[in-house]
């Protein structure tokens, strides 16, 4: 709506907002508009879900029954799903997968990567690595980047429960582990000629707003898993995940806009 109001009224829409604040929200609206924030979270979303998931599952398959209660902690499953998922994954021997088709699943799994750059594009008008082996294997990286980050969390909330005063030193951690994916996605994908501004600002801006978002995760997932695996089974649990990636997808593509607009970037015209 603030990007719909015509030029000539933007001045007096700034006055009536406050004149930075409101130029910088009006600017910030605009750039979510002509990014196309919600399609591109969508599309996020689901590129995660067909990504990320079956590299977990990959990794639960060739590690054993240790690592698949590792994974369903990490995916905060239902206890009923968690037999399922334990049961599917016993009954595929470690050699199913082999060495063709574990790289059948990485490589398949850059698809996620790609769409990552494309939305970083689009948001900063950079043009990002040439297309080629190098940047595949950049992709691949930050594919295996993300996998390492799930399960770091498990070991940061760990970690933070040995310490003192464990609520803040576990915020802290988070914080700092969520600045430094959102410095790093975008310094993999696109390569070192990004702003060092644009990228801290809109790292530590994820990094902050990160804290509110696991904090109503903790306590909205595992009862939003519970309560689609009780309604519509085992499948309910995608359209739970799903719906809670493109919450995380938003809020990263969010913060590289604010972070954009913080740090006076101009664009130019939009990437496909």
């Amino acid at each position: 709506m603030l990007a719909a109001v015509p030029r000539r009224l933007r001045p007096q829409a700034a006055l009536i907002l406050g004149n930075r604040a409101g130029d910088l929200l009006l600017r910030t609206a605009g750039e979510l508009f002509r990014v196309q924030i919600f399609d591109r979270s969508m599309t996020l979303a689901a590129q995660a879900f067909t990504s990320i998931f079956p590299l977990l599952i990959m990794l639960g398959a060739l590690a054993g029954h240790r690592a698949r209660d590792e994974l369903d902690e990490v995916l905060q499953v239902p206890d009923s799903s968690a037999r399922l998922i334990d049961e599917a994954l016993s009954g595929s021997r470690s050699n199913a997968f082999g060495v063709v088709g574990s790289l059948i699943v990485i490589v398949s799994a850059t698809g996620l990567a790609r769409a990552l750059t494309r939305s970083y594009r689009a948001i900063w008008s950079e043009s990002g690595r040439r297309a080629g082996p190098a940047a595949t294997a950049w992709q691949i990286g930050t594919i295996l980047l993300l996998v390492l980050f799930m399960v770091g969390a498990r070991t940061l909330a760990w970690v933070s429960g040995l310490l003192p005063a464990p609520h803040v030193t576990g915020a802290v951690l988070t914080l700092v582990a969520d600045f430094a994916l959102a410095v790093l996605l975008p310094r993999i994908l696109l390569g070192p000629g990004l702003p060092r501004a644009r990228l801290l600002v809109s790292g530590l801006i994820f990094g902050a707003a990160m804290i509110g978002v696991r904090s109503v995760g903790t306590v909205y997932l595992p009862r939003a898993l519970q309560a689609s695996a009780d309604r519509y089974g085992t499948i309910g649990l995608a359209f739970t995940y799903i719906g809670w990636l493109y919450v995380l997808s938003f809020c990263l593509l969010l913060c590289a806009v604010a972070g954009s607009v913080l740090t006076g970037h101009r664009t130019g015209s939009e990437e496909p």
